[in-house]
């Protein structure tokens, strides 16, 4: 075999295995992906649950302390003490259930993660019918058009994708008091 035919055959070759290989390392991704978005999601639902039934529980509670208090049995200085702790267990309260949102914005990362893998594997799949276009006798100017070709397409295929993604989540932590999504 002449060395153009050759290479024609190794390029196919090589185009072929990155699209093969790179479309079933996506799929293990996705799959990956899809796993972690429904644990999240049922993490968070009992989660959410939970601390519901807890500030449930605990205004019941309150709603004890306050009729004891209201009665009159109980000194000045425990009271005050009640109501300091009262406020303290709303506020922690308040900010573990302000914490489950997290789970907004994690779906709304796991989205982009999955759009951006749909992006690779058109890539993939771009290089893959380009190494089915080439023969193995193909000769190397041919193969060298034809890979430019598939550059500029992948270009544009990833330009394409960026502009669909361009906006990111900005905030780096969940309290933090704005949040910006896409």
């Amino acid at each position: 075999m002449s060395k153009k035919k050759m290479l024609g055959s190794h390029v196919k070759e090589l185009l072929s295995g990155v699209s093969d290989h790179g479309s079933a390392h996506l799929s293990e991704v996705e799959t990956d992906l899809a796993q972690t978005a429904l644990l999240l999601g049922e993490a968070i639902e009992k989660l959410g649950v939970s601390f519901l039934a807890l500030h449930s529980a605990v205004l019941k509670e309150q709603d004890e302390i306050s009729m004891i208090i209201d009665a009159g049995s109980i000194s000045e200085d425990s009271i005050d003490r009640l109501k300091t702790i009262q406020q303290e267990i709303a506020q922690h309260i308040n900010s573990a259930v302000t914490c489950l949102q997290f789970q907004d914005l994690t779906s709304q990362l796991i989205s982009r993660t999955m759009q951006r893998c749909e992006g690779l594997r058109e890539v993939l799949t771009a290089l893959g019918v380009v190494g089915d276009d080439i023969a193995t006798d193909t000769e190397s100017d041919d193969i060298a058009h034809l890979l430019k070709e598939t550059t500029l397409r992948l270009e544009k295929q990833s330009a394409d994708l960026k502009d669909l993604l361009r906006k990111a989540v900005h905030q780096k932590h969940l309290d933090s008091g704005d949040i910006e999504l896409f």
